[in-house]
């Protein structure tokens, strides 16, 4: 990692605790690693990334429907799954400083910290285990999921029943996931407890590569959507060497995250795992899992293109991609460009003296009900802005001592700078269709 992008990472992470995005859990104890609680702003950026997602990919859809599954499930549904058997990685431990990393992120026989030996790969098990029950044996054991698909697998007849959707259709949750990882870093980047978004969509096995296609171009759109940059997003092809055990075909969409190795970093797949998760659990459960072709008259076992990204990668993705610095007329100003869908406040009211507060609650209480809105009296006009700018508001609203007679306000545009002055009894109006269009300006 540079040095230059440990001063980017190290400014982002400052910003998210400075600003309420992100803090580490348990702090005033010393935080626990690579454990993350998302503070009011970022609680709102996760609510308004999933909102996103769930709109696009289920509620504007007639072809996908939702659930959301218990994160314990039975302990079978991972032993067909492949995770009990198949779900480790190989584990090497440093000798001299104790460090411990994956034998595949280590290259050669010596420390990647120190320098010093390192000890035989051995298999490290990424699945959290627990006990359900009084009894706490080995028949108490469950785990909490590595995954969300799995519970959409062995839910897909109950759906089909109970929807009566008809091939091709999808089936998306969103929900905690839990793997313990060896080495869990960069942030909310790679983490032990983390927000997964999945969508199974299943097809008839000719079809599949045809909707395989279709999904990877969905889903760079709602990257588009989102505001991300296109030549900070890409696409990557997995070699037949880099496939899953339940995969034909696996596809990346990437993103520039600055610790990646080679500059690039996973964001979300997108799989061909053909039928073999819904064989698996046939096999294992004795269920018949398979659909009715009504038009041929045969039970088939659908195809299933999976997409599969992450809350925090996307969010931290989202602001990088929005953070910058730069000079205004000579005074250094921090700025998160989000987009206004997916910023946590959408407007702030900012009275020009404390002694016009109490005429500018006035408008914020007209604003509250329609957006996030937050009033802030406190400070200088420029550094309310800068607080403003730093949490990504896309307007600020300033009342000032003109308000009073001409009943308008200003208007300011976070990324133009520009200004526009409107009536108060316009306001709510102005602010939709801004958040539905963009800045006038920008047209």
């Amino acid at each position: 990692m540079t040095a230059d992008v440990t001063d980017l990472m190290k400014k982002l992470v400052s910003l998210c605790k400075r600003r309420g995005y992100v803090f580490q859990s348990g702090e005033i104890y010393g935080g626990l690693q690579s454990s993350w609680d998302y503070g009011p702003l970022g609680v709102e950026l996760k609510k308004n990334i999933e909102t996103s997602w769930w709109n696009f990919m289920v509620s504007t859809r007639p072809d996908v429907v939702g659930m959301d599954s218990a994160i314990i499930t039975h302990p079978d549904v991972w032993k067909a799954s492949g995770h009990l058997k198949n779900f480790h990685d190989p584990m090497v431990d440093c000798l001299k400083c104790k460090g411990r990393f994956r034998q595949d992120h280590v290259e050669g026989d010596s420390c990647p910290n120190c320098g010093g030996k390192l000890t035989e790969p051995r298999d490290f098990g990424l699945m959290f285990k627990t006990q359900m029950g009084a009894l706490e044996d080995d028949s108490a054991t469950v785990y909490l999921r590595p995954e969300t698909c799995q519970s959409i697998f062995v839910n897909f007849k109950n759906i089909v029943t109970a929807t009566r959707q008809k091939l091709p259709f999808g089936i998306a949750q969103t929900g905690k996931a839990f793997r313990n990882e060896i080495t869990a870093r960069n942030f909310v980047f790679r983490s032990r407890e983390f927000e997964q978004m999945e969508m199974e969509f299943f097809c008839i096995p000719e079809e599949a590569e045809k909707w395989f296609e279709y999904w990877l171009n969905e889903r760079m759109q709602w990257y588009s959507e989102l505001g991300i940059k296109s030549d900070n997003i890409r696409t990557r092809k997995h070699d037949d060497s880099e496939l899953a055990h339940y995969a034909s075909s696996c596809l990346d969409i990437e993103y520039t995250f600055p610790f990646a190795t080679g500059g690039w970093g996973e964001l979300e797949g997108i799989a061909n795992r053909t039928d073999f998760d819904l064989k698996a659990h046939i096999e294992e459960s004795g269920q018949d899992l398979s659909y009715l072709d009504q038009i041929n008259n045969k039970k088939i076992v659908p195809f299933v293109i999976e997409t599969s990204g992450g809350i925090g990668r996307t969010m931290l993705a989202v602001l990088l991609d929005a953070y910058r610095e730069e000079e205004i007329e000579g005074r250094e100003r921090i700025v998160l460009g989000l987009h206004r869908n997916l910023a946590p406040i959408k407007a702030a009211v900012l009275p020009l003296s404390k002694k016009l507060s109490e005429n500018a609650l006035e408008v914020f209480n007209l604003i509250r009900p329609h957006f996030p809105v937050q009033f802030d009296e406190t400070g200088s006009i420029g550094k309310r802005y800068r607080r403003m700018d730093e949490a990504g508001t896309p307007f600020c609203i300033t009342y000032d001592f003109d308000s009073l007679e001409d009943k308008s306000v200003t208007i300011r545009e976070r990324d133009s700078l520009d200004q526009i002055r409107i009536p108060v009894e316009t306001l709510v109006e102005t602010l939709k269709n801004l958040m539905d269009s963009g800045w006038p300006a920008a047209k």
